[in-house]
């Protein structure tokens, strides 16, 4: 590995909103699910800016315009510029002007966002496979995204273009549950095609790269719902990250992580910018944090104690995370997980 795996979630005597300048906030399962804001998102961001930390909202789907974005958080309760959003499909704009000539023509499979994206980049979206497309470029287009759009591309790639997503998240978080992402949909033109796709998103470079550029953030702080996308975005990019509970990942996802999908910080909400974090000390053979102690018997992880359940969850993480070393826990967490009640 490149780097140290991390065998246990850090503490902070300040709050994050204190101890990091810019926080990049994924949005979907982080600040809004299916259109409407999570519990406790929009006061919490409040007062992490009231308090002087710049946020920026970092997203895979490309579906929909910084501006649109923006008008959609503002409306929310959470006031942001269009230069505060930051996208997949202005990554993988970017990926491919670096590639292609100026004014070249692109199928386009996907939504507005990555139209306004490519214009941006001097690039030229076209609709058919039949326009003499240079490239086909993929993003989440939406529930209803017509089926023949896949065809289009699949026609375009077998006749010579070069291949890009803008994300491959395999689901998304949505109102009523967990629906297919722009990962399902790539598969379909990987299955029908044989070809693999150039990717910007989350947890890739590109979009790294793309956030940086964007925000100009020195200390930044990571915070998404996703360990494949969000954790590992910002291992690879070598900065802190806040995973929080509210999206896609569960509490026996976090405690089986191999190290590049543990956060530096995990808690319930956003409300975890605004506080400091607890330490996980060493407890005999086990961990404690707050009221819970946790470790290892046999094949299985043990919690004794009580209190506030993610105090049990870090020290669960902390036992799992060290007994795994660079791998994943295969422990059995069931019982253990129970206790919390999350």
């Amino acid at each position: 590995m490149s780097q140290q795996y991390r065998s246990r979630p850090l503490g902070s005597d300040v709050a994050l909103s204190e101890a990091y300048d810019t926080a990049l906030l994924d949005l979907d399962g982080v600040v809004y699910a299916g259109g409407h804001a999570i519990v406790h998102a929009v006061e919490s961001l409040g007062s992490a800016r009231e308090g002087g930390m710049h946020l920026a909202y970092v997203t895979n789907n490309a579906l929909r315009t910084p501006d649109a974005v923006a008008e959609h958080l503002t409306e929310l309760g959470v006031p942001a510029d269009a230069t505060d959003v930051i996208t997949s499909a202005q990554a993988v704009a970017r990926l491919m002007a670096d590639q292609l000539p100026s004014g070249a023509r692109v199928l386009v499979v996907g939504g507005e966002g990555l139209r306004v994206a490519l214009r941006e980049r001097a690039l030229v979206p076209v609709e058919s496979a039949d326009d003499d497309p240079v490239a086909v470029v993929q993003g989440f287009g939406g529930p209803d995204l017509p089926w023949g759009r896949f065809a289009e591309a699949a026609y375009a790639i077998s006749r010579g273009a070069v291949w890009f997503a803008s994300n491959t998240d395999l689901t998304i978080p949505g109102a009523r549950g967990i629906a297919p992402g722009n990962g399902a949909a790539v598969e379909v033109v990987r299955i029908a095609t044989g070809a693999e796709p150039q990717v910007a998103g989350k947890p890739l470079p590109p979009m790294h790269r793309e956030t940086v550029l964007r925000t100009g953030a020195k200390r930044p702080l990571v915070v998404g719902d996703r360990l494949d996308t969000d954790i590992e975005g910002a291992f690879n990019g070598g900065v802190d990250s806040l995973l929080v509970l509210t999206g896609v990942t569960d509490a026996a996802q976090l405690i089986a992580a191999e190290p590049r999908y543990r956060p530096t910080y995990f808690d319930r909400d956003l409300r975890g910018l605004l506080t400091g974090q607890p330490e996980v000390s060493e407890d005999g053979d086990g961990f404690r944090c707050g009221g819970w102690t946790a470790g290892v018997r046999g094949e299985a992880l043990v919690l004794d104690g009580g209190g506030d359940a993610i105090d049990g969850l870090r020290a669960l993480c902390a036992a799992a995370w060290t007994h795994a070393g660079e791998g994943a826990c295969g422990l059995d967490a069931q019982k253990a997980v129970a206790r919390l009640d999350l």
